[in-house]
């Protein structure tokens, strides 16, 4: 827990490696042990067929919950979940209290298929900014951790993405058209252009992290929901990238922005992608 006037900083100092333990946990004990062994009871739809739930991401979001609050009372959970389940406690975020930001399992639609391109996302936040993140794949044997000011690492070797080969197109990560309102379409065919090889993209944590890694150029998302984007955003910057929306601002985790938005291995290439996606298919 924080103690009197701990920072923040200070708190992560000494718990960094609870976090990752609770992480770890939590996979360890509510979704690996249901991966490719579901049952159809075990699987529901939210908003539609695409939209899954099951009861790993339940179960893990809550085993998240207790421990996490439990490392530092005082603190707000915002899960993926929860929020479903009550849109008014997403209003933390804005808050001035610490907040755990809980996407228990993303990527839930590769997880149902026995696909895995799937993690557990948590970031830890104050006042709209990022302060940790950890990106944990249990099915890769994957856990991608990142600090502000700190570094990005994976299995505890630092990234670095640094530029795109010169020559290539990009690789860039794009929302579905499914979830993407007419106007946002519009933008995302600026990305159809020489140079840039758009696809679609899966799970939103992982692909933060191949940007991250360099082995993806950039994303091009959406869509707000922090539980999504808060450790990804975080593990790129870290990396040495940078995050810019359609009007060329920071995206910002408390919610407003300007959509589509980026993030890429470099700033040069986040204000390329940003600048094509502004300008759409004009």
């Amino acid at each position: 827990m924080i103690k009197n006037s701990e920072t923040i900083d200070e708190f992560l100092a000494r718990h960094s490696d609870d976090v990752e333990e609770a992480v770890r946990t939590a996979a360890a004990a509510e979704i690996v042990p249901r991966f490719r062994r579901l049952a159809a009871h075990e699987v529901d739809e939210k908003s539609g067929p695409h939209d899954l739930v099951t009861d790993a991401d339940r179960r893990a979001e809550l085993h998240l919950t207790e421990a996490l609050g439990a490392l530092l009372p005082g603190s707000a959970v915002v899960g993926e979940e929860a929020v479903h389940a009550n849109p008014l406690s997403y209003e933390a975020i804005r808050g001035e209290a610490p907040v755990w930001i809980v996407d228990p399992v993303d990527g839930t639609r590769q997880f149902v298929h026995g696909d895995d391109g799937f993690c557990t996302l948590v970031a830890l936040a104050q006042g709209g900014v990022v302060h940790a993140s950890w990106t944990y794949a249990p099915a890769r044997g994957q856990l991608a951790v990142a600090v502000r000011g700190g570094g990005a690492y994976l299995d505890g070797k630092r990234l670095f993405a640094g530029p795109p080969e010169p020559g290539r197109d990009l690789r860039v990560a794009t929302s579905h058209p499914d979830y993407t309102t007419e106007e946002q379409k519009l933008a995302l065919l600026g990305l159809r252009t020489s140079g840039v090889a758009p696809r679609p993209c899966g799970s939103a944590g992982l692909e933060y992290l191949a940007v991250a890694r360099g082995e993806s150029d950039a994303t091009a998302f959406s869509w707000e929901a922090a539980w999504d984007h808060a450790a990804g955003l975080l593990l790129v910057e870290e990396a040495g990238g940078a995050h810019l929306t359609v009007t060329g601002e920071p995206f910002r985790i408390t919610g407003g922005n300007d959509l589509p938005f980026t993030a890429a291995r470099d700033a040069a290439t986040a204000r390329r992608i940003a600048a094509l996606l502004a300008g759409g298919g004009a």
